[in-house]
C-alpha cells in the first residue's frame, strides 16, 4: 500500500478527535443527542481547520447504527463505509469543478430517491462559494424544504461570497483558527505516536509556521520527519522550512535598540548569505517587534502572542528595558522600510537604510515627560531637574554631569537656520542635551506670568459674550458701545461678525471706514478670532469694509510665526503652529 500522509492518517474520525473547535463540537453533539439537527448546515473558516472533516463526522453520526450513546461509533457497517469512502448514500461534491446549474439539476433528481443502505442521504458540497448564481438559485427551493431523508452540509473558506438567500436557509458554524497551544500539543502527540524524537522548540516553530491550520502544520511536520528520520533537530527544522532562528531576531532587536549598527549589518549579512528571503525576514522581524510592543503595553500578552513560556519571558525582559514610545518608533520605521521593500529592486539596501534611520532616532522621550520637566523648571525658577537615565543605558559613561543645568545668561535670539541632518550615533544623550539647552532658553521667555496667561487664552463665542464685548468697547469708545446696543441679534457666520440694525440711521456713523477699522481690532482682541465685520440694516445693503483692516493683524501674526523663539519651540517639541492670537491686551 502507498504511503499515507499525516494529514490523512491523523484526520479526526470522531468528535473527540477534533482539535481546537470546542464550541462547534459541543453544539453538534447536543443537537444529535436531542434530535435537533438542522437539515442544512454550512461550515466556514480558514483552510485546514476541520470544515469538511466535521461534515463527514456528522454524516457518520446521523447514519450510525451502533449501540453507543456517543455517536459515531466507527464500528457499525455504516460508519466503516463512510470512513472508507465507499458509502453510496454519501455524496461529496467539489463545488469548484461542479459549479453549474446542470450539476445541481442532477443532484436534485438524485435526492428524490430514498437511501440505498443508510438511514439518510447526506450531500456535502466543498467550497460551495464557487457555485454559479444560477446554481444557487436552482438550489434554493430544495434547500428550504428538502426531503426528510436528505441532509445538506456545505463547507467554504469565503463565507461572504455565499448569497444571503442560501445563508438564511442554513445553520452556520464558523470555525476559528486553531490556537498555538493546541497545535503544539497535537503535534507532540503525533511525534510520540510516530516514534520520532523532536524537541518541543522545533515543534513550536512548525506550529507557528502553520498559522492556525492543522492541515498545513501536518504537511510541514511530514516534511520534517522525512528529512530528519527518527531524530529531528532544531537545525533540521530551520533548514527544511527555510526559517530564521528566533534568536537572530532577538539579537537584531537588541542591536537596533542599543544603537549598535555594526552588529545589525553583521546579522543581516549572515541572513543574506544563508539564502533567506529578505522580505520574509523583514516580516518576521516586524512580528518580533510587535511582540515586544505587546509585552510592554499589554497586561496579558500571552493571550495575544503565539510563543512559548521561555520566549515570552525573554520578550518581557527585553521590552521592560525600553519605553513604549521607543519600541513604537522602531516598529514604525521598520514598517515603513518594509513597505518600500515590496516595490524595490534592491530590498537589502532599503532594509539597511531603515536600520540606519532606526539607530539615528535613538531613545524617545515622551512629550508628557518633557512638559512635566518644563513645569518643574518654571516652578524652580529656571533650574533644570536631572535627566532620567533609561534602563538600557544604565552603567554607560555619561557625557554630561547629572547636576542641574543652570540657565545661560540672556543672549540675542539665534538666527533661523535650516536644521542639519543629525550624525549617526549610537548614544542619544548629546541630542537630548542640545534639546534641553533649547528648552532653557525657551523657559526664560515664557516664565513671565502674563505670557503664560496669554498661552492659556481661549476663543470666545459671539452670542454668549456679546454684552461683555459691548462693555469692553464702552471702556474705549462709549458712543460706539451705545450704537451697538441698538443692533439686532448679532451673530458669527462663516468667519463674519454680522451686525444688523432696524433703522439705517442708527449705523450710519458706525459704517465709516475708520470706525469699522477700530471695531475690527476690538473684535479681534476680545473674541480672539479673525472676524470680518459686516454691518447691515433693513432696506439697506451690507457694508463689509472690515476685511481690509485685518491685513495689519495678519502681518503681525505672520511675523510671530517666523520668530526665532517660536521656531526653536517647534524644533524642540516637533510640533506645528495651530493658531496665533493677537491684540492689545496680549502684546
Amino acid at each position: 500500500m502507498s504511503y499515507l500522509v499525516l494529514a490523512r492518517k491523523w484526520r479526526p474520525q470522531t468528535f473527540a478527535d477534533v482539535v481546537g473547535q470546542g464550541p462547534v463540537v459541543r453544539t453538534l453533539r447536543n443537537g444529535l443527542a436531542r434530535n435537533r439537527v438542522a437539515h442544512a448546515m454550512i461550515f466556514s473558516g480558514v483552510r485546514g481547520v476541520g470544515k469538511t472533516t466535521l461534515a463527514r463526522i456528522m454524516a457518520k453520526a446521523l447514519n450510525c447504527t451502533g449501540e453507543t450513546a456517543d455517536k459515531p461509533c466507527n464500528v457499525c457497517e455504516s460508519c466503516r463505509e463512510i470512513t472508507a469512502g465507499s458509502a453510496v448514500d454519501l455524496h461529496e461534491i467539489d463545488g469548484a469543478s461542479n459549479r453549474g446549474i446542470q450539476e445541481i439539476r442532477d443532484l436534485k433528481e438524485n435526492i428524490r430517491f430514498f437511501p440505498t443502505k443508510c438511514r439518510f442521504k447526506v450531500i456535502i458540497i466543498d467550497e460551495v462559494h464557487m457555485l454559479t448564481t444560477e446554481a444557487f438559485n436552482a438550489l434554493l427551493k430544495t434547500l428550504e424544504e428538502p426531503p426528510e431523508h436528505v441532509y445538506f452540509m456545505f463547507a467554504t473558506t469565503e463565507l461572504h461570497k455565499v448569497p444571503i438567500t442560501i445563508l438564511s436557509r442554513c445553520q452556520r458554524y464558523e470555525l476559528k483558527r486553531v490556537s498555538f497551544a493546541d497545535l503544539v500539543d497535537f503535534f507532540v502527540k503525533i511525534a510520540v505516536r510516530e516514534q520520532v524524537e523532536i524537541s518541543r522548540r522545533a515543534i513550536e516553530m512548525i506550529a507557528r509556521e502553520a498559522d492556525g491550520s492543522i492541515r498545513d502544520g501536518l504537511s510541514l511536520l511530514d516534511q520534517v520527519f522525512s528529512f530528519g528520520g527518527e531524530q529531528v533537530t532544531d537545525e533540521d527544522v530551520v533548514q527544511v522550512l527555510g526559517l530564521v532562528d528566533q534568536r537572530i531576531f532577538a539579537n537584531l532587536a537588541r542591536a537596533l535598540l542599543a544603537g549598535d549598527l555594526a552588529q545589525c549589518f553583521d546579522l543581516l549579512e549572515k541572513t543574506y548569505v544563508a539564502g533567506i528571503d529578505l522580505k520574509r525576514f523583514a516580516t518576521d522581524l516586524l512580528s518580533y517587534l510587535r511582540a515586544l510592543l505587546i509585552c510592554r503595553t499589554s497586561p496579558r500578552p500571552e493571550t495575544l502572542l503565539e510563543v512559548s513560556d521561555q520566549e515570552l519571558a525573554e520578550l518581557r525582559q527585553l521590552s521592560g528595558e525600553y519605553s513604549p514610545e521607543t519600541l513604537s518608533m522602531l516598529f514604525q520605521l521598520l514598517f515603513k522600510g518594509m513597505s518600500e521593500m515590496q516595490y524595490s529592486a534592491h530590498p537589502r539596501l532599503v532594509l539597511e537604510m531603515a536600520f540606519i534611520k532606526a539607530v539615528q532616532a535613538g531613545q524617545v522621550t515622551p512629550a508628557a515627560a518633557l512638559l512635566g520637566r518644563l513645569d518643574e523648571m518654571i516652578k524652580a525658577g529656571g533650574a533644570m531637574p536631572p535627566l532620567p537615565v533609561p534602563a538600557a543605558m544604565a552603567g554607560k559613561p555619561q557625557q554630561q554631569p547629572a547636576a542641574p543645568v543652570k540657565p545661560p545668561p540672556a543672549a540675542p535670539l539665534p538666527e533661523k537656520k535650516t536644521p542639519a541632518v543629525p550624525e549617526t550615533s549610537a548614544d542619544p544623550e548629546p541630542e537630548l542635551d542640545s534639546k534641553v539647552k533649547k528648552l532653557e532658553a525657551l523657559v526664560e521667555k515664557i516664565a513671565d506670568p502674563k505670557a503664560r496667561a496669554a498661552i492659556q487664552t481661549r476663543t470666545k463665542e459671539v452670542r454668549r459674550n456679546w454684552e461683555s464685548f459691548v462693555a469692553y468697547i464702552k471702556e474705549r469708545k462709549p458712543w460706539m458701545a451705545q450704537v451697538l446696543k441698538l443692533c439686532e441679534n448679532p451673530r458669527e457666520e462663516g468667519g463674519e461678525l454680522l451686525i444688523r440694525f432696524d433703522n439705517p440711521s442708527d449705523c450710519t456713523l458706525l459704517q465709516e471706514p475708520e470706525h469699522v477699522k477700530d471695531l475690527s481690532v476690538y473684535a479681534l482682541d476680545f473674541f480672539q478670532k479673525d472676524l470680518r465685520i459686516k454691518i447691515s440694516s433693513r432696506g439697506g445693503k451690507a457694508d463689509g469694509q472690515g476685511e481690509a483692516v485685518l491685513d495689519a493683524p495678519k502681518e503681525e501674526r505672520r511675523a510671530l510665526a517666523n520668530d526665532p523663539l517660536v521656531q526653536t519651540a517647534l524644533d524642540v517639541f516637533g510640533g506645528q503652529i495651530g493658531a496665533i492670537r493677537t491684540g492689545p491686551r496680549f502684546r
